[in-house]
C-alpha cells in the first residue's frame, strides 16, 4: 500500500494532470495506492478541483486546513490520515515527475528506509540554485548526512519513519537528516525536474534565511535534544570558568597592593578585568541555569518519546523456531 501526499496551496491548474500522471504510474507501480491532497489554506479554487476529484475515484482524499499553517504541518496532517506502509510526498506545481515512482520503489527494495530525489538538472532561477547549493553543503556538513539536494520535495519512506518524526516549521526539508539521527538507512535518487507550468514559486529570498536558522535548530536537536545541558553546560562552565579565574587573580592582586605593597596602588575597580570577569561569571551562571531548566523541560515533556528506534524484534515461534519481526511484517 502506498500513499501520496501532495501539499496544496492555489494549484488550482495542476491538479488535474497531477492526479493523471500520479495514476498512469502508480497503476504500474503498486497494486494498492491512495492520494492524499492537503489543502494549504488556498485562496483560489484548488479545494474545489480536490473534492470534485475525491468525488469520482475513492483512491482519492483531501484534507482542508483551515489556514495556511506551512508545509510541514500539510504534510504531517497527510502522513496521519495515511494509511501504505510507505509513503511519497511531493509538490503539486508539477515540476516532481510522478513517473519516478517505481525507481523509488526499486530503491526502497534494496535495503534503505528513505530515498531522498536529486535534482540534477534542475530547471529554476539562479538566484535560487546557487544559495541551494550552498545551503546543501552547509547542511552536509553539519549533519554527517552526504545529499546533493536536501530540499528536494520528492521522497518516499517507509510508515516507521513518519511514525517517529516530529517536524513542525520548516523542518520538513531535514526528513531525511531527522531520520538518519534516528538510525534509518538513507539515500538518494536522481530524479527528472521539470519546468513550472503554472502559478508561481511560493518561496522567496527569506527561505534561505530561515533554512539556515532551521539547520542551527536541527543541528542542536541531533546533537543535544535529549541532553540539552551538555551544550548549555559546555559553555556556562567555560566562562564561568573564566570568570572565577579573572575574579581570583583580581583578589590576588588586591591583596598584594594591600598588604606586601608589590605592585602600584592602582584601584581594582577601574580595571576592565573586573568588568569582563563579573560578565564572564553571570554568563556562565546563566547558561548552567538554562541548561538545567532544558532538562527538566525534557525529563518531563520530553519522556514521552523514545529517545531510541527499533529496526527488528525476535521471539520463540509456536514450534521453537525463532521469529524475527521487521517494519510489522513477521517471518521465520
Amino acid at each position: 500500500m502506498l500513499s501520496v501526499i501532495v501539499p496544496v496551496l492555489n494549484e488550482e491548474h495542476s491538479l488535474d494532470q497531477l492526479w493523471d500522471e500520479i495514476r498512469a504510474a502508480a497503476d504500474e507501480a503498486v497494486d494498492r495506492y491512495e492520494v492524499i491532497f492537503v489543502d494549504d489554506g488556498s485562496t483560489d479554487r484548488s479545494w474545489q478541483t480536490v473534492s470534485r476529484l475525491a468525488a469520482g475515484d475513492q483512491r482519492i482524499s483531501g484534507i482542508r486546513l483551515r489556514r495556511n499553517f506551512g508545509k510541514a504541518a500539510a504534510l504531517t496532517a497527510g502522513m496521519r490520515a495515511a494509511d501504505g506502509e510507505l509513503i511519497l510526498m511531493m509538490d503539486a506545481d508539477l515540476q516532481d515527475d510522478p513517473a519516478e515512482m517505481s525507481a523509488f520503489l526499486e530503491k526502497l527494495n534494496e535495503g534503505f528506509d528513505v530515498v531522498n530525489g536529486w535534482k540534477q538538472r534542475r530547471l529554476d532561477p539562479w538566484h535560487k540554485v546557487y544559495p541551494s547549493r550552498v545551503f546543501n553543503w552547509l547542511v552536509s556538513r553539519l549533519t554527517g548526512l552526504q545529499l546533493h539536494d536536501h530540499n528536494c520535495g520528492l521522497k518516499m519512506f517507509r510508515a516507521d519513519v513518519a511514525a517517529e518524526l516530529q517536524i513542525y516549521g520548516e523542518l520538513h526539508r531535514f526528513i531525511p537528516v531527522l531520520a538518519f539521527a534516528r538510525g534509518f538507512r538513507v539515500t538518494e535518487l536522481p530524479v527528472h525536474h521539470r519546468a513550472r507550468q503554472h502559478g508561481y514559486s511560493k518561496y522567496g529570498v527569506r527561505r534561505f534565511m530561515r533554512g539556515l536558522l532551521d539547520l542551527l535548530t536541527v543541528t542542536f536537536l541531533i546533537s543535544f535534544g535529549r541532553r540539552p545541558q551538555h551544550a548549555l553546560g559546555a559553555v556556562g562552565l567555560f566562562f564561568f570558568g573564566i570568570g572565577v579565574l579573572g575574579l581570583t587573580w583580581l583578589g590576588v592582586l588586591w591583596c598584594l597592593m594591600n598588604v606586601g605593597e608589590f605592585l602600584p596602588a592602582e584601584p581594582i575597580g577601574g580595571r576592565p578585568l573586573l568588568a569582563y570577569s563579573v560578565a564572564a561569571t553571570l554568563l556562565g551562571g546563566q547558561a548552567l541555569s538554562l541548561g538545567l531548566l532544558a532538562e527538566l523541560i525534557v525529563a518531563y515533556n520530553g519522556g514521552n518519546r523514545d529517545s531510541y528506534s527499533v529496526a527488528e524484534r525476535c521471539h520463540a515461534g509456536p514450534i521453537g523456531e525463532s521469529v524475527t519481526t521487521t517494519n510489522g511484517n513477521s517471518s521465520g
